[in-house]
C-alpha cells in the first residue's frame, strides 16, 4: 500500500551518493507499541524531529516503509493504521512517500520485509534507484530488505534488537541522530565537481584484484581530471587493473610491505622502479591503501622519482613525504573511502558519473544462456572460504530448487570446483581468465561467493550477490557495493574483526553452519525466480 504525503515541495538533494532516506516506523521513528491503532499512543523516539529536519534541510527526500501485519491478523484495520500514520506525520513533519505492507508472515507477498518490495516501490515513487537510498531500521528484517534491494542500511538497535542482528548489520548507529550524522558525513566526504585539468597522474593500488576493483570509482574520478593516468599495481591485481576504465598505462611492482608472500627488496629493484616511474612522467600521485597499510614506503620511492605532489590516507604522519594527509572515519565502505581521497586530492567525481563500480566492456567466456546462478567456492585466504562440503550441499539445494548452476574457479582450484559441482552443475573450474569470469558473471542472475574478489567483480557488473561472509573483516567496509545482496554466515563468530588469514576457531563456525536452504531463499530475495 502506498500513501503520498504531499511533501513534494522539498528541494532535491545535492549529495553525490544518496537521494533519499527510508525509515522503518515502529521502533525507529516512534516507540514500538505492538499493533497500535491509537494515535494517542504515538511517541517519537528522542531527537526524531530534529534528525529528520536535518535531512530535509540538506535536501534529502524522506519515506517510510513499515510492516503492519496486524491488518492481516484482524488486530488492526487499515483505517487504524492510517490514523496512526497521520499522527506520526503531525509530530515529525512531512514525508515524500509512505509505504505500508498489511500482509502476514505466510501471505507470500513481495512487500513484507525482509522482502525488498517496499524499498523498490519507494525508490520508484521518489524517482530514484534503491542504490541511491539509505534504509534506517531497528531490526534485522530492515537490513535484509535494504540489502536485497541494493540500498544502504543503518541499524539503530533497541532493547528488542537481537545481538546477531547487530553483528550482521552493515552499519550500526547508537540512535537516530547518529544515523543521520553518518549519512551526512558520508555525503560530505564525496562531493561532485569539475577539477582543473591536470597532466599525468599516478594512482596506486598494489594489492589484490578485489582491492583494485573497489578503487575503480576513485580512479575514474582521477581520470576525469587528468590528461593521462598511470596505475601502479601488484601482480595479484594486474588483471583487475586491466579491466578498469580510465587507466592509460600500467606499472606492475610486487611491493614487499603489502604482498602476502614478500621477497627481499634489492636496491637495484628500487632503482629500476624509480627509472620506470620517471619514464611515465607523473607530476603527482594518489596512493590508495587499505586502512592497515602504510603509504609511506611507496611515497618515498615516488619522491626519489621526483613526483612533486603526493596524496594518501594517513591519520598520524606529520612529515614531508605526503603533501595531502587525508583522514577517513572508520566504517566507510571501501569504494567511498577511496573516492573521498580522490575528492580531497582535487579530483572530485563528475556530477554525471554514478558512484558505482564499473568495468570496461567485457566479452568472451563460454556461450551460456543467461539467468544461471554462479557458485564460486574459492577464496583468497582460507579464513574466508566456505567448506567444500557445504558448497556442494548448496549446489544440490539450488539445483533441486530448479536453478541452473555454474561453478567457477581458478586453475589451481580444479579439484575444488569438481567436488562442488558434482554431477548437477556445470563445472568451469580453470577455464576462465578474469575477463572471461567477468563475462560469465555478467550473464548470471546471481553470484554465491565468500567475501573475496569475485564478489567485487559481480558488484562492478551489477550482478546480485549472496555473500557467505566470514566476519574477519567488517562487512560494511568490504561487502558488495551498491548491488542487491544478502549476507549469510555467523556474523558474531569469535573470528570477528581479527583479519585472520587462517581461521583461528575450530570447525570454522562462521561459514560451516550456513544452511543451503537459506542460500536458496537468499537467491530468491535478490530477485532470482
Amino acid at each position: 500500500m502506498f500513501t503520498p504525503s504531499g511533501a513534494g515541495n522539498q528541494r532535491h538533494v545535492r549529495s553525490h551518493l544518496f537521494d533519499a532516506v527510508l525509515f522503518d516506523r515502529d521502533g525507529t521513528l516512534v516507540h514500538d507499541v505492538p499493533y497500535n491503532g491509537d494515535p494517542a499512543l504515538v511517541r517519537p523516539v528522542p531527537g526524531a524531529r530534529a534528525a529528520l529536519d536535518r535531512l530535509r534541510g540538506a535536501g534529502f527526500r524522506l519515506g517510510v516503509v513499515t510492516n503492519q501485519s496486524g491488518v492481516a491478523s484482524g488486530l488492526l484495520s487499515a483505517e487504524d493504521v492510517a490514523r496512526v500514520d497521520a499522527r506520526v506525520r503531525e509530530l515529525l513533519g512531512p514525508f515524500d512517500t509512505w509505504h505500508m505492507c498489511p500482509h502476514g508472515e505466510r501471505d507470500g507477498c513481495r512487500c513484507r520485509k525482509p522482502q525488498p518490495g517496499m524499498i523498490l516501490d519507494a525508490a520508484a515513487a521518489l524517482g530514484t534507484t534503491p542504490q541511491r537510498c539509505v534504509v534506517i531500521g531497528d531490526i534485522g528484517r530492515d537490513m535484509v530488505a535494504a540489502g536485497a534491494a541494493g540500498a544502504a542500511g543503518i541499524l539503530v538497535p533497541t532493547d528488542s534488537t537481537r545481538p546477531e542482528e547487530v553483528a550482521a548489520a552493515p552499519t550500526v548507529a547508537g540512535d537516530l541522530d547518529a544515523a543521520v550524522h553518518q549519512i551526512l558525513r558520508r555525503s560530505r566526504l564525496v562531493t561532485p565537481g569539475t577539477p582543473a585539468r591536470r597532466g599525468t597522474v599516478l594512482v596506486a593500488r598494489p594489492d589484490s584484484a578485489g582491492d583494485v576493483l573497489v578503487t575503480g570509482p576513485a580512479i575514474r574520478a582521477v581520470a576525469a581530471g587528468a590528461e593521462r593516468v598511470v596505475m601502479l599495481c601488484g601482480p595479484r591485481g594486474r588483471r583487475a587493473a586491466e579491466l578498469l576504465p580510465g587507466v592509460d598505462e600500467l606499472i606492475e611492482w610486487r611491493l614487499p610491505w603489502i604482498d602476502p608472500s614478500p621477497e627481499p627488496l634489492a636496491r637495484s629493484e628500487v632503482d629500476r622502479m624509480v627509472d620506470r616511474i620517471v619514464a611515465a612522467g607523473p607530476e603527482e600521485a594518489v596512493l590508495f591503501t587499505s586502512f592497515h597499510q602504510s603509504a609511506l614506503p611507496l611515497a618515498l620511492v615516488l619522491r626519489m622519482a621526483g613526483v612533486r605532489r603526493i596524496a594518501a590516507i594517513s591519520d598520524d604522519y606529520p612529515g614531508s613525504l605526503l603533501d595531502l594527509r587525508h583522514r577517513v572515519p572508520l566504517g566507510i565502505p571501501e569504494p567511498e573511502r577511496a573516492l573521498s581521497l580522490a575528492t580531497a586530492a582535487g579530483f572530485p567525481p563528475p556530477p554525471d558519473d554514478v558512484p558505482e563500480m564499473r568495468l570496461r566492456e567485457v566479452d568472451g567466456g563460454p556461450d551460456l544462456e543467461p539467468g544461471y546462478v554462479v557458485v564460486h567456492p574459492g577464496a583468497s585466504v582460507p579464513a574466508r572460504a566456505c567448506p567444500p562440503e557445504r558448497y556442494a550441499a548448496i549446489v544440490s539445494a539450488l539445483t533441486d530448487a530448479g536453478h541452473r548452476v555454474v561453478v567457477t574457479g581458478g586453475p589451481d582450484e580444479l579439484p575444488l570446483c569438481s567436488r562442488v559441482a558434482g554431477a548437477a552443475a556445470l563445472d568451469l573450474g580453470g577455464q576462465t581468465s578474469l575477463g572471461a569470469l567477468a563475462a560469465v558473471i555478467a550473464r548470471a542472475a546471481c553470484l554465491v561467493v565468500a567475501n573475496t574478489g569475485p564478489a567485487h567483480l559481480a558488484a562492478a557488473l551489477g550482478t546480485p550477490v549472496v555473500s557467505l561472509f566470514a566476519p574477519t573483516v567488517p562487512f560494511g567496509q568490504w561487502g558488495p557495493y551498491r548491488v542487491p545482496w544478502v549476507r549469510l554466515g555467523d556474523a558474531g563468530a569469535p573470528c570477528r574483526n581479527t583479519r585472520a588469514a587462517v581461521c583461528p576457531v575450530a570447525g570454522h563456525p562462521c561459514l560451516s553452519t550456513v544452511d543451503p536452504h537459506d542460500v536458496v531463499e537468499a537467491v530468491r530475495l535478490v530477485g532470482v525466480p
